[in-house]
């Protein structure tokens, strides 16, 4: 008798486990029974895989078949175990080479026929097996692109069981079968299909500094003003001047992307961009599901930007499941059996109009909302999600176009917030943060770095004359020293906190 072992990835949320796959046979009627906790679709494994063995030319024994995944604590969802479940079978015969089994991860989905199908969330199934260990690992051929981005990885691609067994020394015909030709996930909605120009923004020069300011110090940004002010534009062009991402942020973003069943050729060095629809569910911005907790725009926007337009006509607790992520730089999922937790570091930014008709304290136009109903649209965003926010910005429309003004291009922009972001990181460089946004206030304000008392004294006067509040006092000494990063000064001059006062209250010092 022969126990035969190899391994499979469990994915739960982006973190991945070893799964021991383990079979034997017994001297009973013949059965074949799958144990260790599978969920509905990995029970169904058990047809696909003697179909799959059937057609293959490699019939399993005629005998009771046990397969186990361990820990069988471990939940363990979806039809990706469907490769090691079949080669841990066929192996209890003695057909397969029981040591090269115990040195592989298998991850792939079976056909009927012996086919090997893509399956969602390769990459970070085969990051998990790499940092336990297991650098040798078996996918489909759809999905190797994918898996060959994780470093120290020794990726196999195949079609077809057939390959699999043949490469663990069975000695069986390869039968000739067509590759599947599965079709390529869409782009996720609200990405852009490239980066835009900065350039393209004309007639709104306070708008595009602002928007400097907010990459430098990764700060989270609102923006009000009437249509046709050019908000979405703006959102739009922040990736884009944000810093590239580095190896581990790609890697985790491509990871995201990977679960969500897209095809994950390259690591994109973008930062990414989720603009979900302000009447979007909770669960399509927290992300779900009841089996497989699958991500939402919050964790597809990790390492990003997480841009929400009309802001103000999205439900109080889809906002309110902003709070948390923005805090803790994760979101979790909570499902009987089972949390999933996702990264959700992502730079956020809202919009608005100032009314619902759009048309409140613009030049020329007609605003038909009572006072009440402009009072009550501002208030729609709660007050702990607005103090997360460290700039406000007050936009209007275009009303004069300076052809002579040199534009901003997207690739200037990137050169000063990365020199910005350098500056702030040897500053920040014996902590734990790296940008201004992160920095707790107790360190802003009895750290190393102190505001001299000029710069102190334009935020004292505002506290005392309770214009803002402590928690806003801290939020501007951030806003403040991302703007002295960005025009290269040691530290913040009274004008540099003036100008952050302004931009995240509104008012002048």
């Amino acid at each position: 008798m022969i126990v035969a072992r190899t391994w499979a990835v469990a994915l739960t949320g982006l973190a991945g486990s070893l799964i021991e796959v383990e079979a034997d046979i017994t001297q009973h009627k013949p059965d074949f029974r799958l144990i260790g906790m599978p969920d509905k679709s990995l029970g169904e494994a058990v047809r696909r895989v003697m179909n799959a063995s059937e057609n293959s030319g490699l019939r399993l024994p005629d005998r009771r078949l046990t397969v186990n995944l361990s820990p069988a604590s471990l939940p363990k969802q979806g039809s990706a175990f469907d490769l090691a479940i079949a080669v841990a079978a066929l192996a209890t015969d003695g057909r397969l080479d029981p040591e090269s089994l115990a040195r592989t991860v298998h991850i792939g989905e079976l056909g009927l026929d012996g086919r090997v199908r893509a399956v969602p969330g390769v990459l970070p199934s085969v990051v998990a097996a790499v940092r336990a260990g297991r650098p040798r690992i078996v996918v489909p051929e759809e999905n190797r692109a994918e898996a060959e981005l994780v470093t120290g990885a020794e990726i196999t691609g195949v079609r077809t069981l057939a390959q699999v067994a043949l490469l663990h020394g069975a000695d069986v015909d390869e039968p000739m079968v067509e590759p599947i030709d599965a079709p390529a996930a869409p782009p996720p909605a609200g990405a852009p299909a490239e980066v835009l120009d900065l350039a393209d923004v004309v007639g709104q020069p306070q708008a595009v500094d602002t928007l400097l300011v907010a990459a430098a110090g990764g700060h989270h940004m609102l923006m009000s003003g009437p249509p046709g002010a050019g908000k979405t534009m703006l959102a739009r062009r922040l990736p884009g001047i944000l810093p590239p991402l580095g190896d581990d942020a790609a890697l985790e973003v491509a990871s995201i992307r990977s679960l969500t069943g897209e095809r994950v050729a390259s690591l994109s060095r973008t930062p990414p961009f989720e603009a979900p629809h302000h009447s979007a569910t909770l669960a399509a911005l927290v992300g779900g599901g009841s089996r497989r907790a699958s991500p939402g725009a919050i964790a597809r926007a990790s390492r990003g930007v997480l841009f929400i337009d009309e802001v103000a006509e999205a439900p109080r607790s889809v906002l309110d499941a902003l709070r948390q992520p923005l805090e803790l730089g994760a979101i979790e999922i909570h499902r009987s059996g089972f949390t999933a937790s996702f990264p959700a570091r992502f730079q956020l930014v809202l919009a608005m109009n100032p009314c619902p008709c759009g048309e409140f304290g613009v030049a020329g136009g007609a605003c038909t909302c009572s006072p009440a109903e402009v009072r009550r649209y501002a208030g729609k965003i709660s007050g702990p999600l607005l103090d997360r926010v460290d700039i406000d910005m007050r936009m209007q429309r275009v009303s004069r176009i300076d052809g002579d003004r040199a534009l901003v291009t997207t690739a200037a922009a990137r050169d000063r917030v990365r020199e910005a972001r350098e500056r702030a990181a040897r500053r920040l460089a014996e902590t734990p943060w790296r940008t201004n946004g992160e920095v707790a206030g107790t360190w802003l304000r009895s750290g190393p770095h102190p505001l001299d008392a000029g710069a102190r004294s334009v935020l004292d006067g505002a506290l005392d004359r309770g214009h803002i509040t402590l928690r806003a006092y801290d939020r501007i000494v951030r806003v403040a020293w991302s703007v002295a990063d960005l025009a290269g000064r040691a530290r913040p001059t009274a004008a540099d906190v003036g100008r952050a006062l302004f931009l995240k209250k509104g008012i002048s010092a």
